[in-house]
Formats: C-alpha cells, sequence, structure tokens
C-alpha cells in the first residue's frame, strides 16, 4: 500500500508541476493573445471600445490582475473544464477543438502504434529464439528504416502510391467531395480506413525497427537464464518453452515502453499529420504555435501532459502487480 501511495504522490506534484510551467510559459513569450486577436481585428476594419471590451473578458485578459491571481483563476478554469478560446479560430473554445481532433489522432496513432508494437514484439522474439540465422538479417533493415526521418518516409510513400501508382489520396482523413463530414455509415469508415493506410504505415515503418531490436536482445538475455536451461532439462516441448517461459519474460521491458508510447498517441505525430494535412492532436498543435495561439498551445500541452502520466501511472501500478521487488525496492 505504501508503494502506491508514493507513486500517487509523485504523480500528482509532477502533474501540478506541469501545470504551473504550462501557466508560466506562455505569460514569458512575448505578446497575448488578446493583442494578437485585436491586431487581427483592426486589419479587417475599426474596432470599437465595447467590442475590444467584449475580447478581452472572453479570453479573461484582466489588466489589474496580479501574477498569482491569473494563476488561481487559470486552476479554477481547469476544474469547470475551461481552456480557454482560440485565437485562431475564435470564438470557437479550445476545449471544442481538442475534442475533435483527438478520436483522429488516437484511431490513428493509436492503432498503428499497437500494430507496431505487436509487429515488433513478434519478429524481435522469433528473431531471439532463431538467432544465428538468416532472420537475424531482419535486424539491419529495419533498423535503417527507423533511422529514417517521418517526414521522409511519408513524402517517399506519397510519391510512390499516391503520386506514381494513384492507389491512394494523397491528404486529408476521408473523401470531403463524398462526405459532408464525420458520419455513423460503412462507406465513411471505409473512406477513413482508405485515407489512414499511407499515414499509418509511416508510423509503422518508422518504429517497428525499435520494438523488434529490443525485444531480440532481450530474447537472447533470456535463452541464457538457469530457469530456461530447467526447462529444457525436464524435456518441454520447444513451442511451450518459447511463448511461456523466454517470451513472455522478454517482453517486460518492452511493455513498459508500449505504456509510454501510448501516453504519447495523444500527442500524434506531428510530421506525420501535417505531411498528410491529417486533422489530428499533432496538427493543431503546429497551427497553435504558428499562429501564436497560447490558449490552444496550452490546452494541447496539459491534455499531453495529462495522457503521458496517466499512461506512466497505470504502468507502474501494472508493474507493482505483477513484480513484486518493484514494491519491495520503492515501498
Amino acid at each position: 500500500m505504501t508503494f502506491y501511495l508514493r507513486r500517487l504522490a509523485f504523480y500528482a506534484i509532477t502533474l501540478w508541476a506541469a501545470i504551473s510551467l504550462n501557466f508560466l510559459i506562455p505569460r514569458m513569450l512575448p505578446g497575448d493573445p488578446f493583442t494578437i486577436l485585436l491586431a487581427k481585428l483592426q486589419r479587417s476594419g475599426g474596432v470599437t471600445p465595447s467590442v475590444e471590451n467584449s475580447i478581452r473578458l472572453l479570453l479573461g485578459a484582466v489588466e489589474d490582475q496580479t501574477l498569482w491571481e491569473q494563476y488561481v483563476h487559470y486552476w479554477g478554469n481547469l476544474v469547470r473544464g475551461d481552456l480557454g478560446v482560440s485565437v485562431t479560430q475564435f470564438p470557437t473554445p479550445v476545449t471544442e477543438l481538442i475534442a475533435g481532433a483527438l478520436p483522429w489522432t488516437i484511431g490513428l496513432v493509436g492503432t498503428a502504434t499497437v500494430i507496431s508494437f505487436v509487429l515488433g514484439i513478434g519478429l524481435g522474439a522469433f528473431a531471439g529464439w532463431k538467432r544465428g540465422t538468416w532472420v537475424d538479417s531482419l535486424i539491419p533493415s529495419t533498423t535503417m528504416m527507423q533511422s529514417l526521418p517521418y517526414f521522409w518516409v511519408a513524402l517517399l510513400l506519397i510519391f510512390v502510391f499516391s503520386v506514381t501508382l494513384g492507389w491512394f489520396p494523397i491528404i486529408g482523413a476521408y473523401d470531403v467531395f463524398e462526405f459532408n463530414g464525420p458520419e455513423w455509415s460503412w462507406a465513411f469508415v471505409g473512406s477513413v480506413l482508405y485515407h489512414a493506410f499511407l499515414p499509418a504505415l509511416t508510423i509503422v515503418i518508422s518504429s517497428v525497427g525499435g520494438w523488434l531490436l529490443g525485444m531480440r536482445n532481450m530474447m537472447v538475455a533470456t535463452l541464457s537464464e538457469d530457469y530456461i536451461t530447467t526447462a529444457e532439462a525436464k524435456g518441454l516441448r520447444p513451442r511451450r518453452i518459447f511463448m511461456t517461459y523466454a517470451t513472455r519474460n522478454a517482453a517486460m521491458p518492452s511493455l513498459a515502453g508500449f505504456g509510454v508510447s501510448l501516453g504519447f498517441v495523444v500527442a500524434g505525430s506531428l510530421v506525420m499529420e501535417q505531411v498528410f494535412t491529417y486533422p489530428g492532436v499533432g496538427k493543431l498543435m503546429i497551427q497553435a504555435v504558428r499562429n501564436n495561439d497560447y490558449a490552444l498551445m496550452q490546452g494541447v500541452f496539459l491534455v499531453i501532459t495529462v495522457a503521458v502520466l496517466a499512461a506512466l501511472f497505470i504502468m507502474d501500478l501494472i508493474y507493482g502487480f505483477i513484480d513484486p521487488r518493484t514494491r519491495s525496492n520503492n515501498g
């Protein structure tokens, strides 16, 4: 019980520090959302004092508030689920923009991450089991693919499969000429899967090599353990030794990394979403940075931080449950 309380306290303090930094960093940058939006509106025409005051109140820009008062006000808004209003897409709330982009990112990046993990772990376990054979030739090729930049792989896939062969669309998450927006129909689901194939393939190609190499090395180390030798001496079938004794134990470190990867799924793949013009959180973040949309930046960073900390906390709980040594070393 002490172990779980210590981990809970640690992540609570980390979350408070992350939220505090999320509040302070934009205020240390030059300019503010009110000034930026006011300048944009003044380019298209005059802004009356009443409109200026309304925008100031809507964005929460109160001149006579101290930094501490703004900090308390910021926490109050967080408790109410209010992340502010986007300057880029004024007057749309930040929560609405993130809620619209989050399903696309989780669906695409999450699925591609799971496929990459399962594929890498499976091939890595097999390569470790068949070490010293032709299977080891998979390691250099997949490692090379992992070292390739995301955007280069994405552009190469677009050139080959979209521009040259014309098999897949170049941009977008669905056919905007056929559908006015997301809807619940098999035709729309098919369009989404069709448009998501190349972005997902980009993620898998760029990340499967890391899982494969890590699992292969852990598999080789696990096969040298005494309990593997004992299982072989008992005359157990190779299939059982491979699945029950070797693979299950060798996959433990990779599971921790997989938990962290799932946390970062919320962040999306920034370059990939930008190249394919995919309407996910990554593309939303780039738009916020380009337009100095501080409220949107804060909201996206907050969601990413909470997702990563939640994933790490859950993995800590799982590790504490399945490995008693973790509790005894930290409790």
